[in-house]
């Protein structure tokens, strides 16, 4: 998004010194109120970090100590003063998840040995303590020294900042960055200032996010003033777009996911739109094409990176005829896919997905081990599977974590993702693999509607778009995806939702037809109880399981009962319900002869 830097490697603190003496009452960072803006202007904010960092001072803060930042009610603008003046002194800023309990803050604090920790109390004048071994203190007791700048010196070189991921693999891991990592590709003083086609960009990061830190240095050297939506909710974000005429608006696809919503692009005005980007994960191609019809004048951008390998990123404008590509390197960035071994692998094959940056790299802090895992020679591990088409375009094929081995498959989960944005009445969706006892795992779906529609219509759907081996076994309604603060899934939570639906419920048939499926599922499954509400694969079923379910039904009830039922309706009641219509509307038979056998005694 920025060129890449043609002068040493500079400080955040120098860009925010260089800002304010060129611009001083030009607003920087703008937090839209129900009556009252807060704004920052570059010369307040930099006298107000200036106040901070002498507080700072007082408190014995040193070269290189660690500092956390806790924000309450996601104040941004005391926020940024806090950072300015962390990294003023040449300490390192740590900024904190604001929805994160206390027990796991003293956790992310004790694990990167802060020193102290500065806490903005929001809403709440008395914060709930958070016990560590450091000093804590609230932003308006330091913000009270002389507005002149401290007599510290920063080197590109120091290090700036620990953001912590967000744990969605695993325990949050903190990830270094230096000044130089930071501003690579800035300057202090830019003949030209980036997003100049906007006078206000838009985002609506969570503070403790690599993304929230990215719009920070933007607000620094970009021309237009950062409009900042503390919390992310569709509407009131697209009416700071119409209020504003916001030209650039950064995302994440759940972001992208609720904003393309019909009832949100109707009822506002997104014209003055020309530029949204969207990272972290891949934006799924049908959402694309309805932001790109919604906003007209907007150039749609796919960027692809981790809080690890940035600021290497790849960037790609959507493409309809290229639409699950995440773009080739930008400026001052490598990729490479290759095999465990860090072997690059030519076009075409899959492997790790790896970037690499011009600049100096970032690593996991106090934690070398996993770090020679991640980061091995300037290139940093993904933990994606990928590749790369004859022009260079990576494509994913899904975390390595993810990727489901169902029988003799391997199945990409995105692109059944993908197939199931393509359905009008799918609003968000994620897939997972699960345990199963026959296949090894087997594919599952959670899906949040946007009409209402019945999962056999769904299956119907992806039976048209996807070979037998990708259709999920298992496709439940709900009513939201469990999202972490960058709008990542937290499969963990997905898998958990599914596996404990997996046992059975116990809950008893209240109809003879429910009690006859009870039994035949009982039969065939080979499990001593079955409940009504129960699900046929999650109790082991799979395809063969379902055709001697059909087969036994069709006997049993004196209708042909297909094995596509139970995909279609894999709860017990459901089939029972299927069957009841069945039986009531089937042809009469002729009264039988002396030969023939009773009807079936199972029967309603």
């Amino acid at each position: 998004m920025v060129p890449v830097a043609t002068e040493p490697p500079t400080t955040v603190p120098a860009l925010l010194t260089a800002r304010a003496e060129a611009e001083p009452d030009q607003v920087g960072l703008l937090v839209p109120g129900p009556q009252d803006s807060d704004e920052l202007t570059f010369a307040r904010w930099r006298s107000r970090a200036d106040s901070v960092a002498h507080g700072l001072l007082r408190h014995g803060v040193g070269r290189g100590d660690r500092i956390g930042l806790h924000v309450g009610g996601a104040d941004w603008t005391a926020f940024a003063v806090a950072y300015g003046a962390v990294v003023s002194v040449g300490a390192v800023a740590v900024p904190l998840p604001e929805r994160a309990a206390p027990p796991q803050l003293q956790d992310l604090l004790e694990r990167c040995g802060a020193s102290g920790l500065i806490r903005v109390a929001g809403p709440d004048p008395e914060p709930t303590p958070i016990p560590f071994g450091g000093w804590t203190a609230l932003l308006t007791d330091l913000d009270e020294g002389p507005a002149e700048p401290v007599d510290r010196r920063v080197d590109p070189d120091d290090l700036a900042q620990i953001i912590f991921t967000s744990g969605t693999t695993g325990t949050p891991k903190g990830v270094a960055a230096s000044h130089a990592n930071l501003t690579f590709g800035l300057t202090p003083r830019p003949r030209r200032r980036p997003l100049a086609h906007s006078r206000h960009f838009l985002h609506a990061f969570p503070i403790g996010t690599n993304a929230a830190q990215t719009m920070l240095l933007h607000a620094l050297v970009a021309r237009p003033t950062a409009v900042v939506l503390p919390r992310f909710a569709a509407a009131p974000f697209a009416a700071l777009i119409e209020r504003y005429r916001i030209g650039t608006v950064f995302v994440v696809p759940a972001m992208a996911i609720e904003l393309a919503r019909p009832d949100v692009t109707h009822r506002f005005d997104l014209s003055s739109v020309l530029l949204l980007a969207s990272s972290a994960a891949p934006l799924p191609a049908a959402v694309a094409r309805t932001l790109q019809a919604a906003l007209p004048g907007a150039t749609i951008v796919n960027n692809y990176t981790s809080t690890e390998a940035a600021p290497a990123h790849t960037t790609v404008v959507f493409d309809p005829d290229r639409p699950a590509a995440l773009g080739r390197p930008a400026a001052g960035a490598e990729l490479m896919i290759s095999d465990p071994d860090g072997v690059r692998l030519p076009a075409g094959t899959v492997g790790e997905v790896r970037l690499r940056s011009a600049t100096t790299p970032r690593a996991y802090y106090r934690d070398p081990e996993t770090s020679a895992a991640v980061f091995q020679d300037g290139w940093v591990r993904m933990g994606d599977l990928g590749y790369l088409d004859d022009d260079g375009y990576l494509h994913l094929v899904d975390r390595e974590s993810d990727v489901v081995k169902s029988g003799a498959f391997k199945v990409s989960t995105p692109q059944v993702e993908a197939a199931l944005f393509e359905h009008p009445a799918v609003g968000d969706a994620a897939v997972v693999g699960v345990p199963h006892p026959t296949m090894g795992t087997m594919l599952a779906a959670a899906v949040v509607a946007r009409t209402p529609v019945e999962p056999a219509v769904l299956r119907a759907f992806l039976a048209e778009r996807l070979a037998p081996h990708e259709r999920p076994t298992r496709l439940i309604l709900v009513d939201s995806l469990p999202r972490n603060d960058g709008g990542k899934v937290r499969k963990a939570e997905l898998r958990a939702l599914f596996t404990a639906q997996a046992q059975p419920t116990g809950e008893p048939p209240t109809t003879p037809v429910e009690s006859a499926l009870c039994l035949l599922w009982a039969r065939v499954l080979t499990v001593a109880r079955v409940g009504r509400d129960d699900d046929f694969f999650a109790l082991g079923g799979d395809s063969l399981k379902a055709t001697q379910l059909g087969t036994l039904a069709t006997q049993a009830f004196g209708v042909e009962v297909p094995a596509a039922l139970v995909f279609d309706q894999p709860v017990l009641h459901a089939q029972a319900r299927w069957l009841d219509a069945a039986v009531a509307t089937r042809t009469p038979t002729p009264d039988p002869g002396p030969d023939d056998p009773p009807p079936p005694a199972t029967a309603p």
